[in-house]
């Protein structure tokens, strides 16, 4: 659960450290300088040079020396008098990084995936139960303010019980993507399932899915998939998408349909949903306030906010571990072509994330945990 940090505490923004100078680490400085609730008080990069020249290209002139740099996020977080940590370094970092702020006193907001497996992520569940802090994974596309009033159509409808969502794009990234096994599962499918999670009730239960690489495709691995989750609930999320199929190409958040008891709700991704309900009635969705915050914006609000209030934030990391098992199931899924059920992912990982934290001695938090449902102790 999350606690109120007592260096949250008091009046202003609250003073954050980006660790990670890329692509996504200068958008997340940028998130950081216009935001209500936090301010920039360095940055750090592993890569020498790289924190300062993202300060240069995106600090104003005469803000550029209140923000430390360095290659140690923890040194620049102490010299900073920094509050909180939000990471965004390769996935390949995030335990490491996450864990280290966490025993060292500072909540951390941390970029999607939680970490680079499984294991992982629930490591880094048991090492905020050790320490108390708040470990929340920012899962961005959930803030968009069209998906929270497809989801407020939908609950008026009844509730969405069969989800369907088409993804088609055609990007070309070079580098490392396009050398993946499961790019589009991996690296985009997850936004889909995480949004999906916002829009359906109840607990991930089983997935099966199918990739494919067309022979026209420019990438290594499967850049093609459809994939089924279903829930506890009786609910059914279906994602059909592409990273390869150029013409005619959905939003980057997809299309979306979403079938309720009284109706249906459609999204195309980009513009307000709409409702049709039973009785052929249309209904059009509600235009997001001109004030609204979107995605990084809204991830950085609720995790200010869940520091200065002392709440838990829906993507704490014992609720988003459940959006990185989706993936993983997914890809057992598409590999050993067949149905793939969470608890055998989540049990596995477990003692996988058992055997990590008893090698690195910081937490023991995950021995008391039991197999089979999520949050407060279980997975």
């Amino acid at each position: 659960m999350a606690q109120t940090d007592p260096r949250a505490q008091g009046t202003g923004r609250l003073p954050v450290v980006v660790v990670g100078a890329g692509g996504m680490g200068r958008a997340w400085i940028s998130t950081v300088l216009r935001s209500r609730d936090a301010r920039l008080v360095g940055v750090a990069d592993v890569i020498d040079g790289a924190a300062a020249g993202a300060v240069a290209g995106l600090v104003p002139a005469d803000e550029r020396d209140a923000v430390r740099t360095g290659t140690d996020a923890l040194e620049v977080a102490r010299a900073a008098g920094a509050r909180a940590i939000i990471d965004v370094t390769i996935p390949a970092a995030h335990h490491a990084v996450t864990a280290d702020a966490l025993h060292a006193g500072y909540p951390v907001l941390g970029e999607k995936p939680c970490a680079a497996t499984l294991a992982q992520a629930l490591s880094l569940a048991g090492h905020a139960e050790s320490t108390g802090k708040l470990f929340m994974v920012s899962q961005s596309r959930r803030h968009n303010p069209h998906l929270r009033e497809a989801a407020r159509l939908a609950a008026e409808l009844g509730g969405a019980g069969i989800v369907a969502t088409r993804f088609s794009r055609a990007p070309r990234f070079g580098g490392f993507r396009e050398a993946m096994a499961q790019p589009l599962i991996v690296d985009m499918a997850i936004h889909a399932f995480d949004a999906a999670r916002v829009l359906v009730a109840g607990t991930p239960e089983s997935v099966t899915a199918v990739s494919s690489n067309p022979p026209w495709s420019w990438y290594d691995g499967d850049a093609a998939a459809t994939v089924t989750i279903r829930f506890d609930s009786g609910a059914v999320h279906t994602f059909e998408g592409s990273w390869c199929s150029p013409g005619r190409e959905t939003s980057w958040n997809g299309e979306w349909s979403l079938s309720c008891p009284h109706g249906t709700v459609a999204w195309d991704g980009e513009n307000p949903p709409s409702a049709t309900r039973e009785d052929g009635r249309e209904v059009a969705g509600r235009v997001p306030e001109a004030d609204a915050l979107w995605e990084l914006d809204s991830s950085l609000a609720a995790f200010c906010a869940a520091l200065r209030e002392g709440t838990t934030p829906e993507s704490e990391v014992h609720e988003n571990v459940w959006t990185q098992a989706i993936v993983e199931a997914a890809v057992r899924s598409a590999e050993d072509r067949r149905t793939v059920d969470l608890a055998e992912i989540m049990g596995e990982a477990l003692a996988a994330a058992r055997e990590l934290d008893r090698s690195d001695g910081r937490s023991s938090a995950l021995e008391s945990w039991k197999t089979g449902s999520a949050g407060g102790g279980a997975v």
